[in-house]
This record gives structure tokens, C-alpha cells and sequence, in this order.
């Protein structure tokens, strides 16, 4: 089944041109079923990259999907036309009176500062609570795995000497859980961030739990016991070119940094990259779908 979107949003025509079945509200109205109903919060820079990105997977599953886009009603967003934002994202205030099935708590470019300096984090603490009681499961993303680690759990985040960046190897750690289930014994996702979590932390936390991790990138997935909150520190939904625009820019800006690690064939930045991680991030948000979300969430919330 489709996920359902507004007929004019730009990931539309982006998405059906990759032969991802989506729908408009007209046809979805036509159907007698239940559909999920899952909001994403957008805190990338480039909401309709991200947006695209995170549709894609969302597309690809047997469910149908009705999505809410909404960005922090206290940051003024710089690389996203107000016009878009006007047209197809609402506020928190403006939808926390609702119950959804799933939430995405998307990564954020303010990792350098410390979480209770950035412009919006009061506004996103609300968020993560209110998600407690009004949200069946909700999956953090880089950043917002790092957010909702420290504001769930108190573990918070480590600069790194480097940056992480490329596409690294994880195993799972953990006795097979649903959000693993038809993974492989080695899958691969793309990192891109500056900072860290203690993985001996997580570990020793009562109320988590280490799903997956890597040698070189440390913990990737991890999920709070009692399987509510799931934390993606990747970057899964990322398309194949977007580690090399993130290398390119950074170059442009004359940033001291490495070649994006296990990415380019031969580690050189003029060949063009494969995507090694296109099964894996399916897997995982279908899985993370079917099981955490429509498993889960009651069929009427009232």
C-alpha cells in the first residue's frame, strides 16, 4: 500500500518517477482502511531532501501511511522556503491535541552545541514527552538519538577528534529482536556526525538496550526496554550522493576533512559511490513499521 501525502508536495514526483506507489488525499479518502499515521519532525536543514529521504522508506512497505510533517514552532528555518513550510508543515501546538501511531525524530545540524543551548530544545523536550502518551512508537535519528537518549535517559553525547563519516559494517549484539528480524549478519549504514554515545553506558543502562553496533562507529541501534523508543545514530535514509555533497561542501568551506570512509570505490572522492545500505534501511523501517507501529497501536485511539 501507498503512503498518502499532499499531491503537490515535491517528493511526490520525486518518488514516482523511482516507481514508489504514493497517493493523494482524493484517492486515499476512497479507501475503506485504517492507515498509520505517522509524524515526522523535520530538523534537517534541507527539509525536502530529508522529506524525500525519509518517504522513500516509508513508501516501501505493505501499510498504508498518512503523513503529518511539522517543524520546531521556535526556530526560524534558513535553507527551506517559508512558502513551503506555510504549505505542508504544521506545529507542534497545532497537533499535539492528536494521537499518531509513529513519530521520526529526524538528525539536526547543531551537534557542536551543547542540548540545552539550542534555540528549539524546550520546544523538543515537550515533544519527547509528550510522545509518551500520544504516540504508539517513535524512531530517533542521529541527532535525535542523541537528543532522546540524553533527555529520556540522561546519556549524553561525546565530541569526536574526527568526524564520523562514510558507510561502516554493524553486526547485532542482541538476541534476535522484531526490529532485526531478516537482517544479515553484516549490514551497512551510512554515519555522519561529530560526536558520539558511550557504548559502555548504554550497556549498563537498565532501561535500554544495544541492539547493533560497529568497530569503527560505535553504537548504531539501540531500543529502551520497554520497546516505545527506538535510536538510529546513522543515517539509513540517506540517498547515494549524500555523503559526497556533505564532503564536497565541506571542502568548499575549507574544513579540515577526511574522505568519507568505505564510500568511494578505492577511497577516491572523483569515482562515483555505490549504495550499499538500500536494503538494510528498508528492512529496518518496515520492520519498524510493522511490527512497533501497526502491531502495537490500537485500531481506534479514542
Amino acid at each position: 500500500m501507498p503512503i498518502n501525502i499532499p499531491f503537490d508536495l515535491p517528493a511526490k514526483e520525486i518518488l514516482t518517477s523511482e516507481r514508489i506507489f504514493v497517493m493523494d488525499e482524493t484517492r486515499a479518502f476512497t479507501q475503506d482502511i485504517r492507515p498509520l499515521n505517522i509524524v515526522i519532525l523535520n530538523l534537517m536543514p534541507q527539509k525536502e531532501k530529508a522529506e524525500t529521504q525519509f518517504l522513500r522508506l516509508l513508501g516501501n512497505s505493505p501499510l498504508q501511511v498518512n503523513i503529518t510533517l511539522i517543524h520546531p514552532e521556535t526556530h526560524q528555518a534558513k535553507t527551506t522556503s517559508k512558502t513551503h513550510l506555510e504549505r505542508f508543515y504544521s506545529t507542534f501546538p497545532q497537533i499535539k491535541h492528536q494521537k499518531f501511531d509513529g513519530m521520526i525524530i529526524t538528525g539536526a545540524p547543531v551537534e557542536h552545541m551543547p542540548f540545552r543551548d539550542v534555540t528549539y530544545w524546550h520546544e523538543l523536550c515537550e515533544i519527547m514527552d509528550w510522545c509518551k502518551t500520544n504516540v504508539t512508537s517513535t524512531m530517533h535519528v542521529c541527532w535525535g538519538a542523541q537528543a532522546g537518549l540524553y533527555h529520556h535517559f540522561g546519556i549524553d553525547k561525546i565530541p569526536l577528534d574526527k568526524k564520523c563519516a562514510g558507510v561502516f559494517s554493524h553486526t547485532s549484539i542482541a538476541e534476535p529482536v522484531k526490529l532485526l528480524r531478516g537482517f544479515d549478519d553484516l549490514f551497512f549504514s551510512p554515519h555522519s556526525r561529530h560526536t558520539d554515545v558511550d557504548i559502555e553506558e548504554v550497556k549498563r543502562h537498565p532501561d535500554l538496550e544495544l541492539l547493533s553496533s560497529s568497530e569503527e562507529a560505535g553504537a548504531y541501534l539501540m531500543m529502551s526496554r520497554d520497546e516505545k523508543f527506538i535510536f538510529v545514530t546513522g543515517h539509513p535514509e540517506y540517498d547515494v550522493q549524500t555523503l559526497k555533497e556533505e564532503y564536497d561542501r565541506d571542502i568548499q568551506k575549507g574544513l579540515e576533512i577526511q574522505v568519507p570512509r568505505h564510500y568511494f570505490p578505492n577511497n577516491d572522492p572523483a569515482s562515483s559511490p555505490l549504495k550499499t545500505w538500500r536494503s538494510h534501511a528498508n528492512l529496518l523501517f518496515m520492520n519498524w513499521l510493522n511490527y512497533y507501529v501497526y502491531q502495537e497501536t490500537p485500531y481506534n485511539w479514542n
